[in-house]
């Protein structure tokens, strides 16, 4: 069984900072440097009803249907987990392709299994968001389907039309 070996929170003041210099990339039109592992998500601040923007891992794509699947490795307690779970009408880009999306958040037994699926098709970058995020593992399938069950929520940012994203 997985085990919590530190309380981690998403980083505040200058560490905030530099999770979020990634956007600049977006920004100045290099996200294509990011070679499609990480896309921009555009999305809608619950409280302000701002636009906000957050660069997030790809942990899967899905070319037939066009879904992008990403895990919240801090959990339900990212601002852009809540932000999309109040507005999932969104937009995300990846590389240099934009497009309207929904957010749909996956249910527990899917999140563990995409967990397990994410470490075995990238065992160094699971085993590092293990440690970013607090957690030992044995690395085995269960102890990652506990995780994505349990702790990390993944979200399907499912291709269409949406309200109200910009």
């Amino acid at each position: 069984m997985p085990q919590k070996v530190k309380d981690v929170k998403p980083p505040t003041g200058w560490q905030r900072l530099l999770w979020r210099a990634p956007i600049w990339l977006y920004k100045l039109h290099l996200g294509w440097l990011l070679d499609g592992r990480f896309l921009l998500l555009n999305h809608t601040g619950r409280k302000s009803g701002l636009p906000r923007q957050a660069v997030i891992e790809v942990a899967k794509h899905d070319p037939d249907s066009g879904t992008y699947y990403v895990a919240s490795g801090f959990g339900k307690k990212s601002d852009w987990y809540r932000n999309i779970q109040k507005t999932p009408a969104v937009t995300i880009q990846v590389g240099r392709k934009k497009m309207a999306v929904t957010a749909v958040p996956l249910t527990p037994e899917e999140s563990g299994q995409m967990m397990v699926d994410y470490a075995h098709r990238h065992p160094k970058a699971a085993q590092n968001l293990m440690n970013l995020i607090g957690y030992k593992t044995d690395g085995t399938d269960e102890d990652y389907y506990a995780i994505g069950h349990d702790y990390v929520p993944f979200v399907a940012f499912q291709p269409g039309t949406t309200d109200g994203a910009d």
